[in-house]
């Protein structure tokens, strides 16, 4: 590839250059350097080469003269990285763009237009000599949007797509150990993989996620999966096991794996000696018990420390189970948003989010629509969430024109399909929290997803596979739908129901029928939305093989802007001048842009708490619909009210309830003193803080009527007044 060709702008295929293999995101001691912070920064209006004119280069420069160390980058900005350009700059530096289902581009796959716009970054990075020693030094990208073209100390690299998937270039041959070191990178905005990322949320270019620079030690452990088996049942504790899979670099034997809080140290001398570890007795994660395990892998170059998470993903009898127990997904679709920094990631702001989403009842996430930063997942194994990993993956433009030119069924597309699901799959395959893989969303279906499902059965047999998109079920484990009416989603779950199911012959909706059915998303949370919660929480109670739902979607999206005399104000589609946008469709959060709950998530998470009351003849029930929790952590309070004073209150021992059973308890208020309207309030609420919310925090509530209210006394009409009369001053009653 010369230094001015930019047809790799328009080849479908993934990447070019030295990419290293798709492999974890490991917590390892092998050294490493951050290339966060202040990179020298230019934009372009187009990518230098294009036809037409190569943006604004100064006259005679070569357009890729910039890569080279000597060059004078003086007179340029700055940019801060990770960062979107067109959030930074004061607005000098293009618009975020909102589309949901059309593309921000005319549609001629895989082509782009000339008016592309292009940011060239530089960095100078002081590499220590010590690295001289390594094996090998990698480049590493978590996130850059659409098109990304490297160098290294004036050398091309690579050149990489998947905006939100990582990827690894091997600089070894042009890192310098013991001087500075310069790393120029090109991202181009709009790219063939553009036609493969129309997801329902800000077109945001950038290097917008970590660059980092890891030097891999000689025989060190290049790869780990470990993956965790789990015998018992999803209360109490079990027989446990960890399959141990190992890619290490030449003379990198042997490798010792601990688990110390085991008392399990076991030593593999060779590949051939890699065998699984039996564990007697553990205990098993799941999203309301995360427990984890901290692992060390070691050997004499590098230690790697991993946590674990032992629990068993299976679907038997049509069911979706977790440690022999139903999943009831209450879920929510998450992007990554903030309205100042887009998608960069803050783990502070992640935790509180995901912290919220606990207190209110959430217990699973569906990723949409690709792989989160890897730090998100850290988070839900550690807090407890269910999570449904998307795929960086859709197409949904082409469905406005009946699907045609989709590249899911494109041959000239396959590559690019298979790489992006082995990305996310190799990167997050050692979480307990992922219990699905999704294939993506809204692509239409064809070939190309039928191949990224047989890939991820192959390499990981036991996490089921989903997509929603196939209709008729060829290579789903899952009936995923969205949006069903009530109707429909009763005759999904109902066994023996020949109602014609969306795109299904009769024969096919009978095989979907023997599935776990997941609406990926439902209750559009949109306005005064959403709406029918309870409806369909009572059909998922009622239909076993209805595993609930991921409610669209946890946040606004809006992006603080001003006006033009200054005023603050959140922005959606159309606000930045965009001619093609989708307005404010990309407002439909349970959760307002500036972090306030909606009260639509205040309802949501009443319907699906976890614990339900019943109170008759002095009798409370208890039932608790959790999945692997008994009612040992909650206490319970009381409160006698009549028109709305407090007369009595108390606090009652909440019993021992396992999940899906119910106890009663001796709870007799007393009477009501006065007259009037009298409730008995009462409510569970955490025992002690936990990592998501201090103690005290309310988890679930009931309400029920005690006493009549007395006859409401008779107040008379108000006498007509005629225009100019005055009102009586008081009324006799």
């Amino acid at each position: 590839m010369t230094t001015d060709d930019v047809s790799y702008l328009t080849d479908p295929a993934p990447r070019r250059g030295a990419h290293a293999a798709p492999r974890s995101w490991l917590h390892s001691d092998a050294p490493r350097l951050s290339l966060n912070g202040t990179w020298s920064f230019r934009l372009l209006d187009r990518a230098p080469g294009t036809p037409g004119g190569g943006g604004v280069l100064p006259a005679g420069e070569e357009p890729a003269a910039f890569a080279d160390p000597g060059y004078d980058v003086s007179g340029w900005e700055t940019i801060e990285v990770p960062s979107h350009w067109v959030l930074t700059g004061d607005g000098t530096r293009g618009r975020p763009i909102y589309t949901n289902v059309q593309f921000p581009i005319p549609v001629d796959p895989p082509h782009v237009p000339d008016e592309n716009p292009t940011g060239d970054h530089r960095t100078e990075v002081e590499v220590p000599a010590e690295w001289a020693e390594a094996e090998r030094v990698l480049l590493r990208f978590d996130g850059v949007e659409s098109m990304y073209r490297v160098w290294v100390n004036g050398v091309e690299v690579g050149v990489g797509t998947g905006s939100r998937l990582a990827a690894e270039l091997d600089v070894t041959e042009q890192v310098v150990p013991g001087q500075a070191n310069t790393v120029a990178v090109r991202v181009h905005q709009w790219s063939a993989a553009t036609y493969l990322e129309d997801q329902d949320q800000w077109w945001l270019p950038g290097i917008f996620r970590d660059v980092t620079l890891l030097a891999r030690p000689r025989g060190g452990i290049t790869d780990v999966w470990l993956r965790p088996g789990y015998a018992g049942e999803a209360v109490g504790t079990g027989a446990g096991s960890l399959e141990v899979e190992l890619d290490v670099a030449e003379g990198g034997f042997p490798v010792t794996v601990a688990i110390e809080e085991l008392g399990v140290s076991t030593t593999f001398d060779s590949a051939a000696d890699v065998r699984p570890i039996e564990l007697e007795k553990v205990e098993p994660w799941s999203a309301e018990r995360p427990r984890l395990y901290q692992v060390v892998v070691s050997n004499a170059a590098e230690t790697i420390t991993q946590r674990v998470g032992f629990r068993r993903v299976e679907i038997r009898d049509g069911l979706l189970l977790v440690n022999g127990s139903r999943v009831l997904f209450h879920g929510v679709n998450r992007h990554e948003t903030h309205p100042e920094r887009g998608r960069v990631f803050d783990e502070e702001h992640a935790r509180a989010d995901m912290a919220l989403m606990k207190r209110f009842n959430v217990n699973a996430i569906r990723t949409s629509h690709y792989p989160p930063h890897p730090r998100v997942l850290d988070l839900a194994d550690e807090l407890g969430f269910w999570v449904v990993d998307e795929c960086d993956l859709e197409t949904h433009g082409f469905g406005s024109d009946d699907w045609r030119q989709n590249p899911s069924d494109d041959p000239a597309w396959r590559e690019a399909y298979l790489d992006r699901i082995t990305r996310t799959v190799e990167r997050d395959k050692n979480h307990p929290c992922v219990v699905l893989w999704s294939l993506g969303n809204e692509s239409g279906t064809g070939a190309n997803l039928a191949a990224m499902a047989a890939w991820v059965h192959a390499r990981d047999p036991e996490r089921p596979v989903h997509y929603e998109g196939d209709y008729v079920g060829a290579y789903t484990d899952v009936y995923s739908r969205m949006y069903p009416s009530l109707a429909e989603t009763a005759a999904i779950g109902t066994d023996g129901d020949t109602t014609p199911l969306l795109g299904c012959t009769v024969a096919e909706g009978v095989r979907q029928r023997t599935k776990p059915a997941i609406l990926c998303e439902y209750v559009h949370a949109m306005g005064n939305g959403p709406g029918l919660i309870s409806e369909y929480e009572e059909l998922f109670e009622q239909h076993p093989r209805l595993q609930g739902g991921f409610v669209w979607e946890w946040r606004d999206h809006g992006l603080w802007h001003r006006t033009p005399d200054g005023t603050r104000f959140l922005a959606y589609g159309g606000d930045f001048g965009e001619v093609v946008h989708d307005g404010n469709f990309v407002m439909d959060g349970l959760v307002f842009s500036d972090d306030t709950p909606s009260p639509g998530l205040h309802e949501y998470a009443a319907v699906v708490q976890p614990v339900r009351f019943e109170w008759a003849n002095k009798r409370l029930t208890v039932r608790n619909l959790r999945h692997s929790t008994d009612t040992t952590d909650l206490r319970l309070r009381w409160r006698l009210e009549v028109d709305g004073t407090v007369l009595a209150r108390g606090t009652e021992k909440v019993p021992r309830v396992l999940p899906g059973r119910s106890a009663r308890i001796d709870l007799d208020p007393g009477a009501p003193a006065v007259p009037g309207e009298a409730w008995l309030s009462v409510q569970a609420e955490l025992a002690e803080a936990t990592a998501w919310a201090p103690a005290g925090h309310v988890v679930a509530r009931g309400q029920f009527r005690v006493a009549d209210a007395t006859p409401p006394v008779r107040v008379p009409a108000l006498p007509a007044v005629r225009t100019g009369q005055p009102v009586p001053e008081r009324l006799e009653l």
